[in-house]
Formats: C-alpha cells, structure tokens, sequence
C-alpha cells in the first residue's frame, strides 16, 4: 500500500510539473531584422528588432543597451507595456511608444490570450553596443 501513495504521488508530481510548463506563457520570438551603421553620426547604429508574441505571449522584465533609444510601432494586434514606473498601458496596431536610455520595460507582453501580436523596435545605438536586451534579475 505504501508503495502505491509513494507511485502515486511522484506520477501526480510529475503531471503538475508537466502541465504547469505547458500552460507557461510563451516568450517572444526576437528577430533582428536590420542592422546599420549611421555614416552621419560616427560610432552610432540603427537596429530594428521584431518582436512577435503568441497569443498569451510575453517578454521577461528586461533593461536595454545603456545608450539605447527606442521607438517601437505595433505591426499587428495588441501589446501591454510599462515602462519603469509608469502604469501599464496597451498599444493597438499602428500606436506607437518610445523608451529612454536607461528606462527599465517592466512589462512586455500579448494583450490577447488568443490572438498573436508583433511590434517593430528600432532602436539607435552606440555600435559597440552588442547585448540590446538584457533581462532583470530579481
């Protein structure tokens, strides 16, 4: 009998491991899609990023390159963000939003559970600069 609670309770265990990775939100698929030099301000680049989130998808709390600034457009669906102590605010497709060197983007996510999204970060940097994410550690 004691042998079969013992079973029991690993298969259990495993199970709700299982099932908790897989209802986990999804992270964001990160593409950098261009990278260039700017000839008229030495030592500086232009990157764009593409963002896409699953439905339900979203992005750790993260920090950018320290000389980073950003403009993001929404390409497709709606996207949650915040950033450092702001409130929340949600951005639809063709809305756009812009983040400072040093800002801190608390919250980077799908507003949808069912329906994917995708934003477009361009971000103007110092060349050298080669992480452009990097997550928070709490």
């Amino acid at each position: 009998m004691r042998r079969l609670l013992i079973a029991t309770a690993v298969y259990a265990a495993s199970f709700l491991t299982a099932h908790a990775a897989e209802t986990a939100a999804p992270l964001a698929k990160v593409t950098v899609v261009f990278d260039q030099a700017l000839p008229n301000a030495p030592g500086k680049s232009m990157k764009g990023v593409l963002v896409e989130y699953g439905p339900g998808g979203s992005s750790p709390a993260h920090i950018h390159a320290p000389s980073a600034f950003i403009y993001a457009t929404v390409l497709e669906g709606a996207i949650r963000s915040q950033v450092n102590d702001g409130p929340a605010k949600v951005f639809h497709k063709g809305e756009n939003f812009f983040e400072k060197p040093g800002d801190r983007h608390a919250v980077s996510a799908n507003a949808s559970d069912t329906e994917p999204a995708k934003l477009l970060a361009v971000f103007v940097v110092d060349t050298a600069d080669k992480e452009l994410t990097t997550p928070i550690v709490k």
